[in-house]
C-alpha cells in the first residue's frame, strides 16, 4: 500500500530549516487536541477500575457503555436506539480506516466520495480498499458544503461525510443532510457522517444536526443505508480513553460486528466503564465548550474572523499557505497546518487552519502575535 504523508509529517519538512523567533514560546497550533486535564471524574472511575485488567474485552462493548452512548444519543438528538444500531469502537480513527474495507470488500471496482479537505484517514482508506476515489470539494463558492452530480452519485458504493467538518467548521442542517439520506437510497449507497465534532457547539438554540435525525426527517427511521461515527475524544477532552461508537442500520452493523471480532481492537475494560461515566455526564461538556466560545469570541475580536456553529477551527484564508505556514513560524513562533496538505486537486490552497485548544489567556495571546504577524 502507498499511503501519502501524514499533514503532521510534511509540515515539519517544511519547517525543517528555520530558526523560530526565540523571543516567543511556540505556539503549536495545528492538531486538533484539546489540551485540557480529562475531568476528575472519569479518571476515578478508570482508577477504581484498573482489576478488571483481568477481563478479556468483549469487541461488542460491556452493556453500560452502550447504554450510556444509546442515552447520548436519546438526549442530544432525540432519536432512540438499541442494542443492534450501535456498536461501541475504539474510537473512531480506526473505525473510519477499517469500516470501508469491510464495506467494500465485496465489490468489483468500488468507488469511495468524502468531503475535500478532509481527515486523511479517508484517503487511507480507499488505498486500502482498492476504491476509486471521488473528492467531495468543500470550496468558498458552494459555502463548504458537500455536493456530487447525479451522475457522480451512481457510482458510489460508499459516501463519508464530515459535519461538522474538520478543517472548514462548515455544519450543514438537518434538510441539508436529509437530501443525502434520500440520495443514499435512491443509488443504494452506504453514507455516513464523522459527527465527532457535534458537541463542540456554541449557540444552545443551534446545535449541529446529525444524520440520524436527518433519516428520520425523511422517513428513514430504520436508517437503511446510513450511519454515523461520533467520540468523545473532543467532547470530554479525553483522547486517550479511544471510545467512540458507529451507529445506523442494523443489518449492516450485524455483519460488520462479525467482522469487529475479528479485527481485534477491543476496547480494555477499565477504559469501557470510564468512558460510559463520560458519555452520561454533561456539565462537563458544557464547560469545554464555554472555553471554546470564549476563544472564539476573542478570534473575533482580534482576528474578525465569524464564529463557527461549531468545531474548534479557524479556516483562514491566506495568499499563499506555505509561505504564511514558514514565515509565521519564523517570525512569531506559531505553527499552523497549511490547508493544501488536508487537501487534494488544490482544494485547501490558500488557507491554513488553526485549532483554538488552548485556554482563553494562552489562546488571546497567541491570536494577538498573529495578528501582528498579518497586519506587519
Amino acid at each position: 500500500m502507498n499511503f501519502e504523508k501524514y499533514p503532521f509529517e510534511r509540515l515539519t519538512e517544511i519547517l525543517a530549516d528555520i530558526t523560530p523567533n526565540e523571543n516567543y514560546e511556540l505556539s503549536a497550533l495545528t492538531i486538533g487536541e484539546p489540551k485540557f486535564e480529562t475531568p476528575d471524574f472519569i479518571q476515578e472511575t478508570l482508577k477504581q477500575s484498573t482489576s478488571l485488567l483481568k477481563k478479556y474485552p468483549a469487541s461488542a462493548g460491556i452493556p453500560e457503555l452502550k447504554d450510556s452512548m444509546i442515552n447520548f444519543v436519546n438526549k442530544r438528538f432525540d432519536v432512540t436506539l438499541d442494542y443492534t444500531q450501535i456498536i461501541p469502537t475504539f474510537g473512531t480513527r480506526e473505525v473510519l480506516f477499517n469500516f470501508p474495507q469491510f464495506a467494500l470488500f465485496d465489490i468489483k471496482n468500488p468507488t469511495i466520495a468524502f468531503t475535500n479537505p478532509f481527515y486523511q484517514i479517508y484517503e487511507g482508506a480507499a488505498i486500502a480498499s482498492r476504491a476509486e476515489v471521488i473528492h467531495i470539494d468543500l470550496v468558498k463558492e458552494n459555502n463548504f458544503k458537500a455536493h456530487l452530480s447525479d451522475e457522480q452519485l451512481k457510482k458510489c458504493d460508499l459516501v463519508v461525510l464530515n459535519f461538522p467538518n474538520n478543517p472548514t467548521s462548515a455544519s450543514m442542517s438537518k434538510e441539508e443532510l436529509g437530501e443525502w439520506v434520500e440520495k443514499a437510497l435512491k443509488y443504494d449507497f452506504i453514507l455516513i457522517n464523522d459527527e465527532c465534532y457535534s458537541e463542540i457547539y456554541f449557540d444552545d438554540n443551534n446545535k449541529p444536526a446529525s444524520l440520524l435525525e436527518a433519516s428520520i426527517l425523511v422517513g428513514n427511521d430504520k436508517f437503511k443505508n446510513v450511519l454515523v461515527m461520533n467520540s468523545i475524544s473532543k467532547r470530554s477532552s479525553a483522547p486517550g480513553l479511544r471510545s467512540g461508537f458507529i451507529a445506523g442500520d442494523a443489518k449492516i452493523l450485524k455483519n460488520y460486528m462479525q467482522y469487529r471480532t475479528y479485527v481485534g481492537c477491543a476496547s480494555p475494560v477499565p477504559l469501557q466503564y470510564a468512558a460510559a461515566d463520560a458519555w452520561n455526564e454533561e456539565s462537563h461538556v458544557e464547560y469545554f465548550r464555554s472555553i471554546y466560545k470564549k476563544n472564539f469570541e476573542l478570534a473575533r475580536e482580534i482576528l474578525g474572523v465569524k464564529t463557527p456553529q461549531a468545531t474548534f477551527y479557524i479556516w483562514l484564508e491566506v495568499d499563499d499557505e506555505i509561505e504564511f505556514t514558514r514565515n509565521l513560524y519564523k517570525e512569531k513562533n506559531i505553527k499552523v497546518l497549511p490547508g493544501s496538505f488536508l487537501g487534494r486537486e488544490g482544494i485547501g490552497k490558500g488557507y491554513v487552519r488553526i485549532a483554538l485548544v488552548e485556554n482563553a489567556q494562552k489562546t488571546e495571546e497567541v491570536l494577538k502575535r498573529l495578528k501582528d504577524f498579518i497586519d506587519g
